[in-house]
């Protein structure tokens, strides 16, 4: 099989399912190492997520960002998988951000609140949520949605009362 850059012999073979979509890259030697990909060891996880399934789609060598504050470089936060300072992730935001949405397929979290966080904890979480939910009801001019939401952020705000903490 040939590389898909070049016509050398492709040593290195990723198959990626997206959507329910097979992808195949195929990569000689040169080009899996411009890609951080070491051939001697296996993948590591953040090796996939930090862009392998894109790899068809832009090969073009882009210039590496390095961290202001710590000096971290893109390449050796792909291998490591992990910061050296709170500014590499403002530095790595688009890196992460492909990361989080592989790993979770979301970049917000709508999952569950830990039990350990109490009832006050996923009461407060809920009247957030509603809160953002009557803005943008008044914002539509809905304004029976947004009656609606109002009296269930009262109903929230009074069983947080009962379980015993103003929310």
């Amino acid at each position: 099989m040939k590389c898909d850059l070049c016509d050398k012999e492709a040593v290195v073979h990723l198959t990626q399912v997206v959507n329910g979509e097979m992808k195949e890259v195929h990569l000689c030697e040169e080009h899996a190492k411009e890609q951080g990909i070491d051939i001697n060891s296996p993948l590591s996880i953040t090796d996939i997520l930090m862009g392998l399934g894109d790899l068809k789609q832009g090969f073009e060598h882009q210039l590496s960002p390095t961290c202001p504050r710590c000096g971290m470089a893109r390449e050796e936060f792909r291998k490591t998988g992990r910061l050296g300072c709170p500014d590499c992730y403002k530095t790595f935001m688009a890196e992460l951000a492909v990361a989080i949405k592989a790993m979770h397929h979301s970049t917000q979290h709508v999952g569950k609140i830990p039990a350990r966080e109490g009832v006050q904890t996923r009461i407060k979480s809920q009247i957030a949520r509603l809160q953002k939910e009557l803005e943008a009801a008044v914002a539509r001019e809905d304004y029976e949605k947004a009656a609606q939401i109002r009296d269930q952020i009262a109903m929230a705000r009074e069983q947080a009362n009962e379980e015993g903490g103003a929310a």
